[in-house]
């Protein structure tokens, strides 16, 4: 079924698409007429980003421009006195290269023409802005030019943006028939809100075309190639870029680096919001996005990029899986000043399951990953065809052009691993692409490299004829009003709508600790099912600290310990749940393999819900027909009544899954008209029922619950019947509740070989203490009786029943 669309649940951003779109328009038919003086003004012209990519780009972008009639000025500014920043950015602009093709004298003499055309400013108040717009149009006057535009460029943090856009929207306008273009750097917002309060605020300063939303990742070449490639290869793609063809994408930025250095900027953002909401769901929008007739059209781009989103399924929690480093807890108490017992749930490394409901892609599972401290640094975008093939002789014997049994994938390797720079591959099993010969080139043979699997031989492989810097590409692309490689507003929203649920449903999970680096062995490793994703390999088990260390929730993965005696488990409520799920469902694997079925007895109550919605959502190798179902207890009431607890069963498991009808087995509560009679004998016609078809009427599994006055399954403080004796199913009455109550009875529990009690909810805490300390009591404590004779019992907590 598909998801509700995007823009029905979110109008208004199809109200601005409209205006948005012809706004643009309008500003690249003013950029026909660039001919004249382009003033670029630097700001953060001191910082970091622009020591290592801006003034580059920009000493590019004067490369490849100055000598086409236009005049250039650089300006840099920061809020540094003059005589400081002056010399702070000359020392940012030392580093400034040439293409490797250029002669050194000509690069010495361009390259000292730039930084004559380069001043520094110190910009702090609307006097400073109004200064540096007379400086530009008296430099201007004095030359005898006339003025084409400004390019601002915010290399400064977010929370500066509205200031500065209020003295340039002020002060330092250019004047009638110029244009003006801003350039912003991500974080664009911490979530939806937070987006569209800054998209208003700049909304105030600034008309929708003149902003460009710059992620450097839709200039590296391999990425801005994804629609020029699907372009020029139309026909051969046509046929296969479909969920008929397509087995599975993935999106992939692995880093061999850590947080050091950058703890508060993480802390604040973490790995989904630092590369995930941003250059891989931009990415994926490129792969999964309609296919415009003409790829040129800025304005078509950017709406099939929108529709993309409108098709993207929300996610849920089980969507993703999230890690973190073991050092980093650490990093952040050093960098941060945090207390010693400080632990971050911030994640540093994410897994996440995108579907694309559109009739191209659904049922296609999109991997979207990325992480820091992995075992490689390394970036790709990998479509992985299905194959049906199977060929009778040996792999050696194949030949690598006619094949059909080789791996059938198209790669636009980002850069770094194994070939280091950027590529595009394509499997010679699928066909010969086309790519443009002036700016891809095919690469040399190199024995010995294996990618994905297979030799480089294996695929048609192209690197750039010339590598440039993303930075580079697109300050160029703003340069020519190129505004699809951008982040219009309307994409920033969309975005963030996609992502915010996800982000809050995860703000305090804990992630999953890993070493770091190959240390990491299989530990990060995750699959999918349906639409959930999980971690391939069990949880290590972390205890409790020792003595004198009071314990936080946040301290613990899944917690392995000893509650009565027994095995517990404890964990966060939905990993809870889940372990519990894949407990049970390998206990039915087990028993099937061994005895071709599985008797399962499961409890009522709200509790389970979670737990039978998992196994239906998540579980689809149950070994449901060869599954027999049993109740734990029920009340007197018809089966169809709300307060059954098998119609709580047949409503959340058993209409969702496919359990021989005959495989059911209710409680008898309702027999000749009457509810739970003695006369009608209920109980024994269950009894004689479980002797019948349960081997020595031990089930393989039984469910139980606690509540907070000890009981469990229908066995209250206090009962006459069904605490010991011969009876395996008894009748019962609740001290609170009129109903009476049928139960299996606590001789028969503990006949099972494995009993699991669930508990949860800061309401069991008081009860939890009280249990952990009292010996075999079960009249006083009813679950205190539940020591199954040669079978397990393993107790399932929640922190907030287990911790308060």
């Amino acid at each position: 079924m598909l998801a509700e669309p995007f823009f029905n649940r979110h109008p208004g951003i199809w109200k601005m698409l409209t205006v948005t779109m012809c706004m643009v328009l309008l500003g690249c038919l003013q950029a026909h007429k660039l001919q004249g003086h382009v003033s670029i003004i630097l700001l953060g012209a001191t910082g970091d980003l622009a020591k290592k990519y801006l003034w580059q780009g920009l000493f590019q972008l004067y490369l490849d421009e100055a000598g086409k009639g236009h005049s250039f000025s650089f300006h840099g500014a920061a809020l540094t006195a003059p005589k400081q920043g002056q010399e702070l950015m000359a020392k940012a602009q030392e580093s400034l290269s040439c293409p490797k093709d250029m002669a050194a004298g000509d690069c010495a003499e361009l390259k000292n023409q730039f930084l004559q055309l380069s001043q520094y400013h110190q910009l702090k108040t609307p006097e400073d802005y109004q200064a540096l717009s007379r400086d530009i149009e008296a430099q201007v006057q004095h030359e005898g030019l006339w003025e084409a535009g400004r390019i601002f460029y915010f290399s400064v943090p977010p929370f500066a943006y509205t200031d500065i856009a209020r003295n340039i929207n002020s002060s330092c306008r250019p004047g009638p028939g110029a244009w003006l273009r801003v350039v912003l750097e991500k974080p664009f917002g911490h979530d939806y809100l937070s987006a569209q309060q800054l998209a208003t605020e700049l909304g105030n300063f600034f008309q929708e075309e003149e902003m460009y939303r710059i992620d450097h990742y839709l200039g590296k070449q391999a990425v801005a190639q994804i629609l020029s490639f699907r372009d020029q290869n139309r026909q051969a793609l046509e046929g296969v870029w479909n969920r008929h063809h397509v087995e599975r994408v993935e999106i992939i930025m692995k880093e061999t680096v850590d947080a050091a250095g950058r703890t508060g900027f993480y802390e604040e953002y973490g790995v989904i919001r630092d590369i995930l909401q941003n250059h891989l769901t931009e990415i994926l929008t490129l792969v999964a996005m309609e296919l415009p007739r003409n790829i040129s059209d800025s304005t078509a781009v950017l709406q099939q990029k929108l529709q993309a989103f409108q098709a993207l399924r929300v996610l849920q929690r089980g969507s993703a899986v999230v890690g973190q480093y073991q050092a980093y807890s650490e990093q952040v108490r050093t960098e941060q000043q945090k207390p010693d017992g400080f632990r971050s749930l911030t994640p540093t490394f994410a897994g996440i399951l995108v579907h694309v409901d559109s009739l191209r892609w659904e049922g296609v599972p999109f991997i979207l990953m990325s992480g820091k401290a992995m075992d490689e640094r390394v970036g790709y975008v990998r479509i992985l065809f299905k194959n049906r093939a199977y060929c009778a002789q040996n792999e050696k014997h194949w030949d690598p052009v006619q094949s059909q049994c080789l791996p059938r994938q198209i790669i636009f390797y980002i850069g770094h691993g194994e070939l280091g720079g950027p590529a595009m591959l394509v499997s010679r099993s699928l066909f010969k692409p086309s790519v443009s010969p002036q700016s891809w080139k095919e690469m040399e043979a190199r024995p010995g490299l294996r990618l994905f699997g297979r030799p480089l031989s294996d695929y048609y492989a192209y690197s750039p004829v010339q590598e440039q810097d993303a930075y580079s590409v697109l300050l160029s692309h703003i340069f020519h009003c190129q505004k699809g490689s951008f982040i219009t507003t309307e994409n920033l929203l969309a975005s963030w709508v996609f992502w915010t649920p996800l982000l809050d449903s995860l703000a305090h999970e804990v992630p999953r600790l890993y070493p770091g680096g190959a240390e990491n062995g299989h530990l990060l490793d995750f699959e999918f099912s349906g639409s959930q994703l999980s971690f391939s390999q069990p949880q290590p088990e972390q205890l409790v600290p020792g003595p004198g260390i009071t314990p936080m929730p946040s301290d613990f993965q899944v917690l392995g310990a000893k509650f009565r005696e027994s095995p517990l488990v404890a964990a966060w409520p939905e990993e809870l749940i889940s372990k519990l799920a894949n407990d049970i469902e390998a206990t039915a694997v087990r028993a099937v393999r061994r005895f071709g079925q599985f008797h399962l007895a499961l409890s009522g109550g709200s509790s389970p819900i979670a737990l039978f919605q998992q196994l239906v959502m998540g579980h689809y190798g149950f070994p449901w027909a060869h599954t027999h179902v049993w109740l734990v207890d029920e009340r007197c009431v018809p089966l169809s009544d709300p307060e059954s607890n098998f119609q709580g069963l047949q409503a959340h498991l058993l209409q969702h899954v496919r359990v021989p009808y005959y495989n059911i087995h209710p409680m008898p509560v309702h027999l000749h008209q009457r509810l739970c009679a003695e006369e009608d004998q209920g109980a024994q016609v269950y009894a004689q029922e479980i002797s019948a078809l349960v081997a020595n009427s031990s089930f393989d599994l039984v469910l139980l619950g606690m509540g907070t006055d000890g009981h469990t399954a229908s066995l209250f403080p206090q009962s006459p019947t069904g605490l010991d004796g011969e009876q395996l199913v008894v009748l019962t009455r609740s001290p609170s509740r009129p109903h009476h109550r049928m139960s299996l009875s606590l001789p028969l529990i503990n006949r099972a070989r494995k009993v699991a009690v669930l508990v949860m909810g800061r309401m069991k805490r008081e009860i939890t203490l009280l249990v952990s300390r009292v010996g075999h009591e079960p009249k006083k404590w009813p679950i205190s009786g539940v020591l199954p004779s040669s079978g397990q019992l393993v107790w399932y907590m929640d922190y907030e029943a287990f911790l308060g």
